[in-house]
């Protein structure tokens, strides 16, 4: 018997792989993890900005199998950076040349007179790579909004590859021929919101196993018993795509709590009466710390629809108490001070705090999560996904490493 703890999208692609018999076990009471969708006021909203970027057509054709081909969108993505007052283009590194003359002077100087030869961390790597000026015009201030931490702290390799890398070739050869491409050039996202392939996954599921609003309390790796709320399993094979720091407290097996951090991030899902300006972007970043939020994105410009419809993210530390009520008043003010609204009215409003959103990745993150890990093993037990394997991944990865997990336990 393989025991699933988490009906995310993780947990959900292994149960739908494995050919063993299982469980899924769900503290909540709805499966899909933060791959949720909220329909309101005839608006579409996730729990942030789910969109697939698929790399495996085997895979994507798998996931979308039960899902209406005419009701996938596919779409050529389209981001920019508002940076004091004017849009450029993403990444910064690459459309240094979009700025205003003495802006883009500063990136191009420091960019071939670089001083920095440090990279023991990822800020340090920030000024090594692209010089002081890009490093502190967008690349540290922006990703300090999101991770909301001092980028000392984060590996090297913290973003993996989704952090769009640019040697000086690639940023002047961009002067005349653009080619921002990234990982995520291209993405879908179905009509119903991106809980539509959790749906598709749970055709490939026997409900039976699906065991909903049943928290874990404790796992003993050498019995291999499983406790919930409301009983106790005999296990062969743990799977759990639970935070890795959480499944090792339910495991009792001891670790330096300093060593797991992480940001969370509070989504404003807001719906207004009319369209806005912006009719081309996906979403924008936002690299200026007088501004609240680190991201918009606009539903309304991938649906093609005549109400503008945003979700915007903010990032916390972990711990911090959010005031989701005052934090709303600033997110509005700061949608008016940065052009996003203007005469648009709201008309609906969500949110939902993401904690933890994205984890933070250092050295010895890395090392402790290897060593525990094999630790785990040695009980077959194993922690996959984002939040089990504590990284930067996207959902495909998650569900890739489900499959290839899947097929080593058969």
């Amino acid at each position: 018997m393989d025991i699933i703890i988490g009906a995310g999208a993780t947990g959900l692609a292994y149960a739908s792989f494995t050919t063993n018999d299982y469980l899924v076990i769900e503290a909540d009471c709805e499966v899909g993890g933060y791959c949720k969708t909220i329909k309101q006021d005839g608006f579409v909203w996730d729990y942030s900005g789910h969109f697939f970027h698929f790399r495996r057509p085997d895979l994507e054709q798998y996931i979308c199998q039960y899902i209406k081909p005419d009701t996938i969108l596919k779409c050529h993505k389209h981001t920019q950076i508002l940076y004091k007052g004017k849009y450029i283009d993403f990444p910064f590194q690459k459309n240094i040349h979009q700025l205003e003359k003495e802006e883009f002077i500063d990136c191009l100087y420091d960019l071939f007179n670089n001083q920095y030869t440090g990279s023991s961390n990822f800020c340090e790597m920030l000024y090594t790579k692209f010089g002081k000026s890009i490093a502190e015009k967008f690349l540290i201030p922006y990703n300090e909004k999101l991770y909301a931490c001092n980028l000392n702290c984060l590996d090297i390799n913290a973003m993996g590859r989704f952090f769009p890398y640019a040697d000086k070739e690639d940023i002047i050869a961009n002067f005349r021929s653009n080619s921002s491409k990234s990982y995520n050039e291209t993405f879908t996202y179905p009509k119903g919101g991106a809980f539509e392939y959790i749906n598709s996954l749970l055709q490939r599921i026997d409900l039976s196993k699906l065991l909903l609003g049943e928290a874990v309390i404790s796992i003993d790796l050498e019995k291999h018993i499983l406790t919930t709320t409301r009983r106790s399993i005999i296990f062969d094979n743990l799977i759990s795509t639970i935070p890795f720091p959480i499944l090792l407290d339910k495991c009792g097996i001891g670790y330096d709590k300093s060593i797991y951090t992480w940001n969370q991030v509070l989504v404003f899902n807001l719906g207004f009466d009319s369209k806005g300006n912006d009719k081309i972007n996906n979403w924008v970043y936002f690299p200026d710390k007088d501004l609240c939020f680190y991201r918009v994105g606009y539903y309304d410009n991938i649906f093609e629809s005549d109400r503008m419809s945003l979700y915007i993210e903010l990032g916390f530390y972990k711990g911090s108490q959010i005031d989701v009520d005052k934090w709303f008043e600033r997110v509005l003010e700061d949608l008016r001070k940065s052009g996003i609204v203007t005469t648009q009215k709201l008309v609906s409003r969500h949110h939902v705090i993401m904690d933890p959103a994205y984890v933070h990745i250092t050295e010895k993150s890395l090392r402790d999560v290897s060593v525990k890990k094999g630790l785990l093993e040695k009980s077959n037990a194993y922690s996959i996904g984002r939040y089990g394997s504590w990284t930067y991944c996207s959902i495909e990865d998650g569900m890739v490493e489900a499959q290839e997990l899947s097929k080593k336990l058969q």
